[in-house]
This record gives C-alpha cells, sequence and structure tokens, in this order.
C-alpha cells in the first residue's frame, strides 16, 4: 500500500537547512494497522502530511497503492486524496451547517457521483459507524464523539484503500476515545489499511504496528505487543 524510500522534507531557515524528515523509508502492507508515535516536533506531522499528499518531499519517492506520487502536481495530488485516501482529523473539520448525511456525502460530491447514489452511500457509512439515527443532525447536535464517527463515516464512505486517522482520540473522552478506536478495528477487520497518528501510547498499543519518530527519523519499528 505504502512505500516510502529516503524521503527528505527540508525547509530552508536563512542560511540553515532543517530537515523535518531525513532520509525515512518505510513500507505498509495492505490490511495493516499502523501507529505512528512522537512527540511534537519529532516529524509525524510532516511524514503525515506526506502520506495524505498534502505535501511533497524533498528528495526521496512516495509510491501509494501502486502509483508514484511524490512528484506530481497539486491537481494530481487532490484527485490521489479524493479517489485513495480516507482523512480522519482530531478537529473532526465538519461543516456545521449541514447534516451529518451532507457532510458524509462531500467525497462523493468531489468524484462527480449522483445525487442517489451519495445519499445511498453516506447513509450506509453513518449506520456503518452507528449513527443511523443521527443522519440528519448537525454537528452541533452531537457530541464530539458523534462528531468524530461522522468524520469516519465521511472518511470510509468512498471505500478509499487507506484511511490516515490523525489523533482521532485527541479531542475526546475516555469512553468517546474508546468508541472511536473500537470503530476503527471494526474497518481494520473489514479490510481498510489503517494509518494511525498519534502521540498517546496507550492508543499506539491498540494497533498491530507501532512506528515511533523523533527528530525526522524512525527511531523503533516493531509490533505491538
Amino acid at each position: 500500500m505504502i512505500q516510502i524510500s529516503n524521503m527528505c522534507k527540508v525547509y530552508e531557515m536563512g542560511e540553515n537547512s532543517i530537515y523535518a524528515l531525513n532520509n525515512v523509508s518505510l513500507h505498509i502492507a495492505k490490511h495493516e494497522f499502523v501507529a505512528i508515535v512522537g512527540p511534537s516536533g519529532s516529524g509525524k506531522s510532516t511524514l503525515m502530511n506526506m502520506l495524505g499528499c498534502l505535501d511533497v518531499p524533498t528528495s526521496g519517492s512516495y509510491y501509494l497503492d501502486g502509483h508514484e506520487v511524490s512528484r506530481l502536481n497539486d491537481n494530481q495530488l487532490a484527485e490521489i486524496r479524493n479517489f485513495k485516501i480516507g482523512f480522519i482529523f482530531q478537529g473532526f473539520n465538519l461543516l456545521k451547517k449541514l447534516t451529518a448525511v451532507e457532510n458524509v456525502e462531500l467525497p462523493l460530491i468531489y468524484q462527480g457521483a449522483g445525487h442517489k447514489e451519495r445519499i445511498r452511500k453516506s447513509i450506509e457509512a453513518l449506520e456503518m459507524v452507528g449513527l443511523g439515527d443521527r443522519i440528519h443532525h448537525t454537528p452541533n447536535e452531537l457530541s464530539g464523539g458523534q462528531q468524530q464517527r461522522v468524520a469516519i463515516a465521511r472518511a470510509l464512505v468512498s471505500n478509499p484503500p487507506l484511511i490516515l486517522a490523525d489523533e482521532p482520540t485527541g479531542n475526546l473522552d475516555t469512553k468517546s476515545g474508546a468508541d472511536v478506536m473500537k470503530t476503527l478495528h471494526q474497518l481494520h477487520k473489514n479490510g481498510n489499511t489503517i494509518v494511525l497518528i498519534t502521540h498517546d501510547n496507550n492508543v499506539a498499543a491498540q494497533a498491530g504496528r507501532i512506528i515511533r519518530i523523533q527528530d525526522g527519523m524512525i527511531m523503533e519499528d516493531r509490533e505491538a505487543v
């Protein structure tokens, strides 16, 4: 699913070169559940931007689902994001004036799907995350945990091969966070490849594999105990 080789991301700060990523090489197979962990400033957010085709590396290569994406232009990257990646963010990133089903159908609108198909798939996705009775509720009518499950439904509605979750439990209480992780585990059982970005070791321990990053380099890559 993911093949990164010798990836560097360098920012020029005056006469200094700052390596946010320093010769990172990484392979993630289809259907894996991987946690990428590290403290603030470790490079994990930069790596997430690369994995999500939100940015391109200074050097090195990135193959996603068999396609070389590290040298694509903005329009090509946008197309890859629309069809290959489902995003789940810490801040939910829901549009407050739209209902749950209207938020979930947004990726399908970008893909050009018809109205009836969008509604059908969006309702199915919300039912999958246990929100079939909340499809017409707006975000301010939902709890934080329910909002995150709407975001998960939006991520999976277009059936992307990769789900990228950036601190998905970071803004949630313990119970809501546990519910979200339960949903991610169910998606993994259904065959999705999941990459989870987190600073929480307890959350990371629930994945099948833990990759620890520090100072822009991979310091540890092991199976979760």
